[in-house]
């Protein structure tokens, strides 16, 4: 009977445990402050990145604007009265940088027609390059030169005017250099390595599978066959003949007789002027002066922007990975 009396009046038996009042009201408390602490986080990532996105289009909405006005194409004062338009070759001729067909076109077509501008000259300073993007240039000069025949082009040659810049220049109807500039280069080549006594010293094993017997001609990890040399010397063969027509047709008559004239040799500017390869001596400002007998220049030089750097780089560097791993890669170079 005493111990169904103690279980009787245990508080846990038949009665709950009262809730202080004041306790309950604190954990509704820290439970709707943290709620708030967690939507006010939320708030902030959310504006966070409504900010960094925000940032993210005004820089480039300014770097596209930036890029409209940075290549103007002429200088506005000098572009009101008769002057020579000059444009730029500098550096090798490749395809997605400042020397490619399309820059260095889009300088001269913008030269040619300007209305004040009584001739034009292109100043190169490039060992040459790309064989496509040199004949497309050259291909382009003569094009202008036909469309506007009262403006004459004048190539002048300062430190290098060599292999692919010399095919540009061939198009000119007047070239000048420097005594001491370098000049012709006619001559194509490729050029790589082979690493196949190297991995067998190393005991590495080239693993190649190809559905044509020839894909892999220049791999450089396989050995050379006889077959393949020649064929790709012929293949040289037919571009170079292709840079010796087109020197011959620029030059003309003016050319002199030489066995090495197409060798692939290079020339000072004071062996190049007896051979026919330059019509004369002569720096762009004598050019402009004593040849043209003008005072003012307008560069017309295209130049890149930053945001078309970065794009360009950007799609430069994707293409060549891509043709990379598909093996279609070219080394072919003008110089």
């Amino acid at each position: 009977m005493d111990e169904q009396q103690q279980a009787s009046n245990s508080p846990s038996a038949n009665h709950a445990v009262p809730v202080n009042p004041k306790t309950e009201r604190e954990w509704k408390l820290i439970e709707k402050l943290l709620m708030e602490g967690a939507k006010e986080q939320k708030r902030a990532r959310r504006w966070g990145i409504f900010f960094k996105l925000l940032m993210f289009v005004y820089f480039f909405v300014a770097l596209a604007m930036f890029s409209v006005n940075w290549d103007s194409g002429e200088d506005s004062m000098g572009a009101s009265s008769d002057h020579v338009g000059v444009v730029d070759l500098d550096g090798m001729i490749m395809a997605g940088g400042d020397n490619d067909a399309d820059q260095i076109s889009k300088g001269l077509q913008r030269a040619f027609k300007a209305q004040n501008s009584k001739a034009v000259l292109l100043r190169i300073n490039s060992p040459g390059g790309s064989p496509v993007q040199s004949a497309t240039i050259y291909r382009e000069i003569k094009r202008l030169r036909a469309k506007y025949p009262s403006k004459k082009l004048y190539a002048v040659i300062t430190d290098v005017g060599a292999s692919g810049a010399y095919y540009v220049a061939a198009a000119a109807d007047e070239i000048y250099a420097d005594p001491s500039s370098l000049v012709g280069s006619i001559g194509v080549i490729s050029e790589g390595f082979g690493f196949v006594g190297g991995m067998e010293k190393l005991g590495i094993e080239r693993r190649l599978i190809t559905s044509g017997k020839n894909k892999a001609f220049l791999d450089p990890f396989s050995p050379l066959a006889p077959a393949h040399k020649a064929y790709f010397s012929e293949v040289l063969n037919v571009v170079h003949q292709q840079f010796i027509n087109a020197v011959k047709d620029g030059r003309g008559d003016r050319l002199k007789d030489s066995p090495d004239m197409f060798s692939g040799l290079v020339w000072s500017g004071e062996q190049a002027l007896p051979l026919g390869l330059i019509d004369g001596y002569g720096s762009p400002g004598s050019v402009v002066r004593d040849v043209i007998h003008l005072k003012k220049t307008v560069d017309y030089t295209a130049k890149t922007s930053p945001f078309e750097s970065f794009a360009r780089s950007f799609g430069a560097s994707f293409g060549k990975s891509v043709a990379a791993e598909l093996g279609l890669t070219s080394d072919l170079q003008l110089r």
